[in-house]
């Protein structure tokens, strides 16, 4: 057998001695495993030059000794009367020990106390809130506790010792990972220099997210993250774990909001293996920074970013758990405290506010799309909305806060975004907790408040929309139809159970026609293509619902009507391919009721059927249920019944428990998220 290279064995190399004179039974054996039944999760026995595994396997047997254990830092000693003044001072801070008390002398300026001006930053709100932030290095940690009495020495410790250090990655692995947080409980952390785009595909990929994503999503500051984009795809090695997670998911948002025939025109790759590469990137940046316990703004920014982008790929229960993890994450960075408060710096303050503002929505989608609720409820959090202002604005070193602009900013999109947001997170969950009888389930009260919150939106940023700039189409197109889809849900429960004339009903089909045709706009507009990763999310199930129940019921519409609601069924159907394709309950019984109408009610010129309603049909017959799909052999029995009975049928999931309505007005914050929805 030849020679294999081996490293070098420690000095205190194992033997193994049998019982015959102390002979030993085979050779020298190392004191840890070979590579290969590592990589394998195979026993090892260590032997030297070749393991017994790696000679049955056939495999080149090399050994390779483990990282030594990282040195702790140590905090500078001190002695008691240093510590005594420290733990008074914190006692104090905390409401604990008034001014007036008796202290001890040696608390008085004592060096190296929490007020000292070190690399640490203490900040605190006063006395009326105990929560604290710790900061060091562009890292916080927001700490709400009375008890922790050692809070400021604790935290600063865990920030420099738990994420101060690079090397504290476990062994590479190479492995493939399904999601962050597995890879993160597996230990698996991955080299990704060969992963970076050229210099000037790199640029491209920015000036497509600068473009595309960031007008929706106001996260990043374009000025500062442009200097690092271009420092990082000029000199990947340089790059923080925290900066390599922030531009892999810049690349990869980039990638996602544009079509595959602009990705190959553009990088002569496919949309498809270019995401693959820059999501499993992104994953692999997360693990790699051991972003469970992050407290780096920029981490928090690029996690943000791939949920947003991600959160129409996933399973929505998945979705909703990664979702909660961006949740924790905020609140130990003490996101859901207005940085204010915490006497940050005017840039810290804003970029703060633009994140959590970003999150909030996305946990109402999060919980709505799994049925589990938000995960942050209204009270838990008082950060106030960014202001009004543009990027050029605000910079790091900046020392007052910017002037709110009156009109309309860079953050038009965004503030209407956060506005709704508000409105539906803290008044619906008022709407929730009072009786069925009670003024905020008047249907007419609601109305006045949304007619405020419309009069409200049209003052402030609105009026000032330019109808050639596509932002600001976007932004009035969504405020219309998120406003008219508030009227048209409060009123969906009474179309179930019938409780409308028919007079009231037919007002509702004209509100949800508005509201398709608003959707349609959208995306018959040419200058909004580039947000069209953002429009299609906006699917508008209420009023589907409200059309198709109105088409399933014979002699409601007239032939006139029924063509013309139909061609706008079509036209839905054309934009959202992801109807059909999506396997989610809300697309199912939207499916569902499209075939029943179809076969109740088809239009005037129906001897062409659609692809969309071929593709139905095979889906049911798939299932079982082919006696549905041919007309001539369709029983009376088998036609879909009026609409109470045609919705009971149909909004009931196999358990009995109601997909969509519940019977009352649900103004759960989570259902009014529905502009960020998929």
């Amino acid at each position: 057998m030849s020679t294999r290279p081996v490293a070098i064995a420690p000095a205190t190399s194992k033997t193994s001695s049998g019982s015959n004179g102390g002979n030993p039974t085979h050779p020298t054996t190392m004191s840890y495993n070979c590579q290969p039944c590592v990589r394998r999760k195979v026993k090892c026995d260590k032997a030297v030059p070749s393991c017994a595994s790696c000679e049955k396997a056939k495999l080149e047997c090399l050994y390779k000794a483990p990282q030594p254990p990282r040195k702790r830092k140590r905090r500078e000693s001190e002695d008691v009367h240093q510590r005594l003044a420290r733990y008074e001072r914190v006692i104090q801070e905390n409401g604990l020990l008034s001014t007036t008390e008796a202290r001890s002398p040696s608390c008085q300026g004592t060096p190296g106390s929490v007020h000292d001006d070190g690399p640490a930053r203490t900040a605190h709100s006063g006395a009326a809130k105990t929560g604290r932030l710790v900061s060091e290095d562009g890292k916080s940690r927001y700490i709400d506790s009375r008890v922790w009495l050692d809070v400021a020495e604790i935290s600063t410790r865990e920030l420099s010792d738990n994420e101060g250090d690079d090397q504290a990655a476990p062994m590479a692995m190479d492995l493939p990972i399904d999601d962050p947080l597995s890879a993160t409980l597996l230990g698996m952390s991955n080299d990704l220099s060969s992963y970076h785009p050229p210099y000037p595909d790199a640029m491209k990929l920015w000036t497509i997210y600068v473009k595309n994503v960031d007008p929706l999503c106001k996260i990043l500051h374009i000025p500062t993250t442009t200097e690092m984009i271009e420092m990082v795809s000029q000199q990947p090695t340089k790059a923080t774990r925290a900066q390599e997670c922030l531009v892999f998911a810049v690349y990869y948002f980039a990638v996602y909001s544009i079509t595959d025939e602009d990705c190959i025109r553009r990088f002569e790759k496919t949309r498809t293996s270019l995401m693959s590469k820059y999501q499993y990137a992104m994953r692999q940046g997360l693990v790699n920074a051991s972003w469970l316990k992050t407290t780096e703004l920029q981490i928090l920014q690029a996690y943000v970013l791939f949920l947003i982008a991600m959160r129409t790929r996933i399973d929505p229960h998945t979705f909703w758990i990664w979702t909660g993890v961006a949740v924790r994450i905020a609140q130990r960075m003490g996101l859901h405290r207005d940085g204010e408060d915490l006497d940050l710096s005017p840039f810290d303050v804003e970029m703060r506010r633009r994140l959590f503002w970003q999150l909030i929505p996305l946990d109402g989608y999060a919980g709505q799309v799994s049925g589990t609720g938000i995960s942050i409820a209204p009270g838990d959090w008082d950060t106030k909305q960014p202001l009004n202002i543009n990027d050029d604005q605000i910079y790091p070193d900046m020392k007052q806060p910017p002037n709110a602009q009156d009109g309309a900013s860079e953050m038009i999109f965004c503030l209407t975004k956060a506005e709704l947001s508000e409105f539906y997170a803290r008044i619906a969950v008022k709407m929730n907790s009072v009786s069925s009888k009670g003024q905020m389930r008047d249907n007419a009260h609601l109305e006045r408040l949304i007619d405020d919150l419309e009069s409200d939106l049209e003052m402030r940023y609105l009026r000032y929309c330019d109808i050639i700039n596509p932002v600001h189409i976007l932004t009035l197109g969504i405020v219309r139809a998120a406003a008219n889809m508030v009227r048209l849900r409060s009123q969906m429960p009474s179309l179930k159970s019938q409780k409308i004339d028919e007079a009231q009903r037919r007002e509702l089909c004209v509100l949800a026609e508005k509201i398709l045709d608003t959707d349609n706009a959208l995306y018959a507009n040419s200058d909004l293509r580039r947000f069209q990763w953002h429009i299609k999310t906006f699917f508008v199930w209420d009023a589907m619902i409200c059309i198709l129940s109105g088409l399933a019921t014979e002699g409601f519409l007239s032939r006139t009507e029924l063509d013309r609601k139909w061609e706008k069924i079509i036209v839905a159907y054309s934009n959202h391919p992801e109807i059909i394709e999506s396997k989610g309950a809300l697309h199912a019984v939207v499916n569902e009721m499209t075939l029943k109408a179809w076969i109740s009610n088809p239009p005037s010129n129906s001897t062409v059927e659609p692809a969309f309603v071929s593709a139905l049909r095979s889906q049911h017959e798939t299932k079982g249920f082919a006696h549905v799909h041919n007309p001539d052999t369709t029983t009376r029995h088998d036609k879909p019944a009026e609409a109470a009975d045609f919705l009971d049928t149909l909004l009931q999931s196999p358990g009995g428990t109601d997909l969509y309505f519940d019977g009352n007005i649900n103004y759960g914050a989570a259902d009014w998220m529905f502009w960020d929805q998929a």
